[in-house]
């Protein structure tokens, strides 16, 4: 079966509490379960980067209100694929939170290492799914705004 995926990057307008976060990613997995939708959501220090995968409209109806959500801005899109099977194949959305403000510095850099660590365990099935984690190495290797 044919799909596609494509994945974005935004910058938060203003902090994202991490209640507000869980709330939305709830009403999310909701919305993407029921079209059929999987994916991974990574938000840090102010940045976010999504890869979407499923079926092209409905990814594409997706993306339109991602572009229109106030939350965020300079929503682009930095790579989409046709696919055949998906790199998120059983996350409704993976979504790996760290509240800067609240966290220590070894809490911070487990953090980082983790992401590290399931970039490399983590089988991308596009060039896509690669970009994105590339994108997520290279966010979390660059110093703080």
């Amino acid at each position: 079966m044919q799909m596609y995926t494509l994945t974005y990057e935004s910058t938060a307008t203003e902090e994202v509490q991490v209640t507000n976060m869980e709330e939305l990613l709830e009403k999310a997995r909701v919305n993407n379960q029921r079209n059929g939708i999987t994916g991974c959501l990574i938000y840090f220090q102010g940045g976010f980067v999504q890869l979407l995968e499923g079926d092209k409209k409905k990814i594409e109806a997706l993306y339109k209100k991602i572009k229109i959500d106030e939350r965020h801005k300079n929503v682009t899109i930095f790579s989409d694929d046709e696919i055949s099977e998906r790199t998120f194949p059983n996350w409704g959305m993976a979504y790996y939170p760290i509240d800067e403000k609240h966290a220590t510095k070894y809490e911070f850099e487990q953090f980082k290492r983790n992401l590290i660590m399931l970039s490399d365990l983590v089988e991308p099935t596009s060039t896509t799914a690669k970009l994105f984690w590339k994108k997520i190495k290279k966010l979390i290797s660059e110093p703080p705004l």
